[in-house]
């Protein structure tokens, strides 16, 4: 087991390659192809979280605007007096 705070050593195909079987590049490679599609789908998933977040924040901005708009408060207290 690794100690703390190391890394494994990282993998040089052209040095260790002839070591390696077919078996295992092809689970390499199968590997990286799925986290690339993970990563892909988490930049989507972001991008569509800023979208939402972005529109529920103008929604909730045009109400607030809207009810001080309307409600005119200065006219409200002056017609009390």
């Amino acid at each position: 087991m690794a100690e703390e705070g190391k890394q494994m050593p990282r993998l040089n195909l052209q040095r260790d390659s002839p070591q390696l079987s077919k078996a295992q590049l092809d689970y390499m490679k199968m590997v990286e192809l799925q986290n690339a599609e993970r990563v892909r789908k988490l930049a989507l998933q972001r991008k569509n979280n800023i979208v939402v977040g972005s529109l529920l924040g103008l929604g909730v901005l045009g109400i607030y605007t809207y009810s001080i708009y309307s409600v005119k408060q200065e006219k409200f207290l002056d017609e009390l007096e």
